[in-house]
């Protein structure tokens, strides 16, 4: 049997399709259409409602913006787990000179202050080889401790605490200023108040239309600068990493260093520049924190989003566009714990009961299809686990959409564990078409070799 054959039975075994912009738009258009058609089943209006959008991207940003952050690391072979600490240091920078000088300023030095983060992460794992890991725990652990210092020595004496300040909270800071589109979403026209067409299309519950205009005034409606900034950063961060040849060299030292070193590439140097780009991302989302989420630092902030943008990184497969779908993901879901959305939490029971079914008939078939083709023992157990994996889709939709029959809402509690559990599944079921780069993680000592 010739290679060209053994790809393409590889290649058929695993039954994978390369994904095309047509294929995500495809399927984007039928999820919202399955979405819509479980709101007017179920009459829950906030799965697709403005409010809901909008508070969704607002949640998300800070989760992207991480993500990016260790995309960019990771795409260099650092592994970054100390993103939490330096989004921990860009909230207390940002917070310390947007108070003082303006919510911009709280912006450039949030930035900074992440970087800084990043240099010493960079300094540790690249210059002296320590476990990245390691470095990472240690990175977080610092900026936790030194922000709560900082914050009792600066914001709890002086003008900072005549302004609020405290041990555990900055003074207040002005907030970035938002854009509203005129006609669409009711923004104003010099002092002429426009008419908001999205939102009166919204409320009139139409199928697919009135969901349609509540996405697009959620995303059009008080969006902040910074959002706009964040949005902006997931063509600009492809173009650079796969379009130019700085991001090739990165990318390089992320899959082979010692091949890349071979052929001229500073590898010091662009796992420097990597990883302390990543901590300026980092620090922009804690930037975010405090000058978009909350107009003020306050002790514990981040909350966890730092991981979080971790496990959205990784079912984005390390790429932007994946990031940016995994993020918004993860928003969705905690700003229905934030609006305490138990119906519209019941409602999506319904959604993933028939996703889960699509995906019993679509591995079923996948098993079908390939089980003639079968020589080997690694093809028997692709069929095997077609088969078995439709097997398991179709007792969760079972159980899910029992649930959904026997209750009206969803308790606060697991609603408030919705975001915890997502992490959890989209891990578990992207784990299988996941690549990271080669060389993530491995220890790079310049003039060796593996």
């Amino acid at each position: 049997m010739s290679t060209a054959d053994v790809a393409s039975r590889v290649k058929a075994v695993n039954g994978r399709l390369r994904l095309r912009w047509p294929h995500y738009l495809l399927i984007a258009a039928g999820l919202l259409v399955l979405l819509s058609g479980v709101r007017v089943l179920t009459g829950a209006d906030d799965v697709t409602s403005s409010g809901l959008v909008s508070a969704a991207l607002r949640l998300a940003v800070p989760i992207f913006l991480a993500g990016l952050g260790g995309l960019w690391s990771e795409r260099a072979g650092v592994i970054n787990i100390g993103l939490e600490g330096m989004m921990i240091l860009g909230t207390w920078t940002g917070a310390w000179a947007g108070y003082q000088w303006g919510p911009w300023a709280g912006v450039v030095a949030g930035v900074l202050g992440g970087a800084l983060g990043g240099l010493l992460h960079a300094v540790a794992t690249v210059s002296f080889g320590v476990d990245h890991i390691v470095s990472g725990v240690a990175i977080n652990i610092l900026g936790l401790g030194l922000t709560q210092f900082l914050a009792g020595l600066i914001f709890n004496t002086g003008e900072a605490k005549a302004l609020g300040g405290g041990p555990r909270q900055s003074p207040p800071i002005d907030p970035i200023a938002t854009l509203t589109l005129p006609v669409l979403s009711g923004g104003k026209i010099g002092g002429w108040q426009s008419p908001d067409a999205l939102g009166w299309l919204e409320k009139r519950h139409w199928f697919v239309l009135s969901d349609v205009a509540g996405i697009a005034r959620g995303l059009t409606s008080g969006m902040s600068l910074l959002t706009l900034v964040a949005l902006l950063l997931v063509p600009l961060s492809f173009w650079v990493l796969w379009r130019t040849a700085f991001g090739l060299r990165v990318r390089s030292c992320g899959e082979d260093p010692y091949a890349a070193e071979s052929l001229g590439v500073k590898v010091g140097r662009m796992k420097y520049a990597a990883v302390i780009i990543s901590g300026a991302f980092s620090g922009l989302a804690g930037a975010f924190l405090v000058t978009v989420a909350a107009p003020l630092y306050q002790d514990g902030q981040t909350g966890g989003r730092g991981f979080i943008g971790l496990a959205a990184m990784i079912f984005g497969n390390w790429r932007p566009g994946g990031l940016a779908a995994g993020s918004l993901l993860f928003g969705y879901t905690d700003a229905m714990n934030v609006r305490g959305g138990g119906e519209a939490v019941h409602a999506l029971l319904l959604f993933v009961t028939v996703l889960l079914v699509g995906v019993a008939v679509w591995q079923s078939r996948r098993g079908a299809k390939l089980r003639p083709l079968v020589t080997t023992d690694l093809e028997r157990r692709a069929v095997r686990n077609a088969f078995v994996g439709a097997a398991l889709s179709v007792v969760a939709a079972a159980a899910l959409l029992t649930w959904f029959l026997m209750a009206d809402s969803v308790d606060g509690e697991l609603v408030s564990f919705t975001p915890h559990l997502t992490t959890l599944l989209v891990l578990a079921l992207a784990s299988q078409r996941l690549r990271m780069p080669a060389a993530n993680g491995v220890r790079y000592r310049r003039g060796e070799s593996r």
